[in-house]
């Protein structure tokens, strides 16, 4: 039996990357059909069923999926690279959102901004210590301050996904302080 993290992080490819791999077919809103998921993961070799799923969902500690009522659909709640609405409202930020990355990107980010990349939107965490973690897994952590606040005085409008991250198309330069840390 595979490990419940390795299929998350494989479940996570399909509903955010690559349905396809799976013969899945997500809707408008990003929702799968749980037992197309569930087949589509079994026909790639790995071993799932309606109980390590629903384990999965539960226990992941990013909170990265979601059910609807009947738990009959699943989704991510953000990180998608196709082009899906997840139905997030636009909501106030805080004065202050962080993004954590590695030193090697700084420069360009610097000169550029933030931008999606190639996924929708650009993740932004609400403390300090989830950005610095963050910014861990691609190296040497650089934490930037986002002055988010301000941006959305500006127009510029903000997300917050159901697992608690906030969500905006880009961040211009101005916006950006690097932390010590």
């Amino acid at each position: 039996m595979e490990k419940p993290d390795k299929l998350s992080v494989y479940i996570s490819l399909l509903l955010r990357h690559k349905p396809e791999a799976a013969g899945l077919t997500l809707d408008e809103h990003g929702w799968a059909d749980v037992e197309d998921l569930i087949v589509g993961v079994n026909h790639s070799g790995r071993k799932i069923n309606r109980e390590i799923l629903e384990e999965i969902v539960r226990t992941d500690n990013k909170q990265r999926y979601s059910f609807n009522e009947n738990k009959t659909l699943i989704r991510a709640n953000q990180g998608h690279s196709i082009p899906v609405d997840v139905e997030l409202e636009e909501q106030e930020p805080p004065a202050f959102l962080y993004h954590g990355t590695a030193d090697r990107f700084l420069k360009s980010i610097m000169v550029e901004g933030l931008k999606p990349m190639s996924r929708l939107y650009v993740h932004l965490s609400k403390d300090l210590e989830t950005a610095k973690t963050v910014g861990r897994r691609h190296g040497a952590p650089v934490v930037l301050k986002v002055r988010s606040g301000r941006m959305s005085q500006d127009g510029i409008p903000f997300f917050l996904s159901e697992n608690g991250v906030w969500l905006t198309k880009k961040v211009d330069v101005g916006y950006l302080e690097r932390m010590d840390i």
